[in-house]
């Protein structure tokens, strides 16, 4: 039923892989790369890891004709982002003993290590084991880490609907049990049919695949951005049901106009849990068996639901799931920020949301912000939620033990730190890009706070510094730090150089348009001051920048 015709190699060796153990332990056994087999790079994405190398120092290896220096990412499967006191413990010590030291938030909710060489992956899969921490399907052609809106104070009912991030994940979590025999020396499956895979089958999914859950008004996981998103519909403090969007993604490529950044279309609405788990498992096997199998730049739900029409798309999910979807319910998105400081949900449990610059948890000259946090979680008293834009929530602390969080927060400046910084600094985000990513063409994480710091003052001068405008920057057009979706969105083009697109909204539910490209600094410094200049003396009453942009600008 694919929509194509030759397969792509990646689908080849996705159906030879022997459901996902591929030759990975022959990889491993190979001392003389610290790379594995080619084929194996593929397969062992869906075991959560990316294959990278440190390109700062490629030169320098090659002048000695020594091989790249190759490490691992390795990511963790956390739906909703949860994790409690002693999982962060525990990865806190393991990201010490096998990586960088580094622990990355990530704009999906979860965290992932860089810097694992290849005799770390198995101890450092291994230890996670120990803390109940895994891996699985965190990458690759299958669905990913379900998001959901994090703050419990967004809703009475949070809870409730924070619950279906994890039912979603194990609907949708494959079958092999390659993950448990190749790291953690599980014994082999002797009986294949104890693998058989209704929903993935042998071939998995054409490409990613990502969930997200939203409670309105604060739209923070960029709910419209998903594969699938999920609108809660609550009247009177109870969950009706979800509105179903589908279509999104914002993965592009330079200089191919069939790319394209797009949001989700809403489908319609479900009410009850079984219906809800039922469409989202059939939009899955839609994709799965029309999606394009041949070029995975076009292989996203995104392009197939463009090419078979909305409304076939949807009949088409009906027939497999034997019911209507009802039209869909009113929402409205007011904002998709994170909201700082200390705040208490209707349990009377106490959350406080601290900013974490890109996501990025280490000690520096600065802040000792990974001590600080190992020291909150060594007093037991509470969990950690990530949010999707790459902070932390310190959650679920008694009335009683508050005061002891609090105390470690301001020891440590934590709290200083948070309220310290700009709205503009935390309402930013940038990918990991340079030095590991691959497909990085310039720098993102490495640059962003240096670069916001030359925009601060371009604020202030135009008296907009508390004006809350959301700026993204990614290494490349793939779009991991969303930056379609914003008011502003930096995407590299080359070294020190990026496309400038302006005039996305403030909530999520329009995207931006290419405004000058390939600019340095200095011009991308130029262009700003002009346009805060004149957005400052020709704005509409409330009018928020991303609208003045679209305005005024296209």
């Amino acid at each position: 039923m694919s929509a194509t015709n030759k397969k792509s190699a990646i689908e080849n060796i996705k159906e030879a892989s022997d459901a996902l153990r591929g030759t990975i332990k022959q990889s491993l056994s190979d001392e003389i790369t610290g790379a594995i087999r080619e084929d194996d790079q593929a397969v062992i994405k869906f075991h959560g890891m990316y294959q990278q190398d440190d390109r700062d120092r490629r030169e320098e290896r090659a002048a000695k004709k020594l091989d790249r220096l190759y490490t691992f990412m390795i990511r963790l499967r956390l739906p909703g982002g949860l994790i409690s006191a002693k999982q962060w413990i525990a990865a806190h010590h393991i990201a010490g003993d096998n990586s960088t030291g580094v622990i990355k938030i990530t704009t999906r909710q979860t965290i992932q290590l860089h810097g694992l060489i290849k005799a770390k992956i198995k101890p450092t899969i291994q230890a996670f084991n120990e803390s109940y921490l895994d891996s699985i399907a965190t990458c690759g052609d299958i669905n990913r880490n379900v998001a959901c809106s994090s703050n419990p104070s967004e809703s009475p009912i949070h809870e409730q609907v924070f619950a279906y991030a994890d039912k979603i994940s194990k609907l949708l979590m494959p079958k092999s049990k390659a993950y448990y025999e190749v790291w953690l020396d599980d014994e082999l499956v002797i009986d294949k049919k104890e693998e058989e895979d209704p929903l993935y089958q042998n071939r998995y999914l054409p490409r990613k695949f990502k969930i997200g859950i939203v409670i309105p008004p604060n739209n923070d996981v960029d709910v419209l951005t998903n594969d699938i998103g999920l609108i809660a519909i609550i009247e009177d403090n109870q969950l009706k049901g979800f509105n179903i969007a589908i279509g999104g993604g914002l993965s592009t490529t330079h200089g191919n106009a069939e790319t394209y950044a797009r949001l989700g279309t809403v489908i319609g609405f479900t009410d009850t849990e079984e219906k809800v788990l039922k469409t989202v498992y059939e939009i899955l096997t839609v994709q799965r068996d029309f999606g394009n199998r041949s070029d995975r730049k076009l292989a996203r739900l995104k392009y197939t639901l463009d090419k078979m029409g909305v409304d076939q798309y949807r009949k088409e999910v009906e027939k497999r799931t034997g019911f209507d979807l009802e039209p869909a319910r009113s929402f409205v998105f007011t904002s998709r920020v994170d909201r700082y400081g200390w705040e208490q949900s209707v349990s009377g449990k106490w959350y406080y949301t601290l900013f974490i610059e890109n996501g990025r948890v280490l000690d520096d000259e600065k802040l000792a912000l990974k001590t600080a946090l190992l020291e909150i979680a060594q007093t037991g008293k509470c969990n950690f939620l990530f949010t999707s834009n790459q902070n932390m929530i310190i959650s679920d602390i008694a009335e009683k033990d508050k005061s002891a969080i609090n105390e470690i927060l301001k020891r440590f400046k934590i709290i200083e730190h948070t309220e310290a910084a700009s709205v503009i600094r935390k309402n930013a985000m940038a990918c990991v890009a340079l030095p590991t990513c691959p497909l990085a063409l310039a720098e993102a994480q490495r640059y962003m706070p240096s670069l916001i710091s030359k925009i601060e003052p371009l604020l202030e001068k135009h008296l907009l510094q508390n004006e809350s405008i959301i700026m993204r920057m990614t290494g490349c057009p793939n779009g991991c730090a969303r930056p379609y979706a914003t008011e502003i969105g930096l995407v590299g083009t080359a070294p020190g150089r990026y496309n400038l697109h302006i005039g996305g909204d403030n909530v999520g539910q329009r995207l931006n348009q290419l405004f000058k490209e390939s600019l340095d600094e200095s011009q991308i410094l130029v262009e700003l001051d002009s346009l805060f200049a004149s957005f400052k003396e020709k704005r509409k009453t409330k009018e928020s920048f991303g609208d003045y942009a679209l305005r005024t600008q296209f």
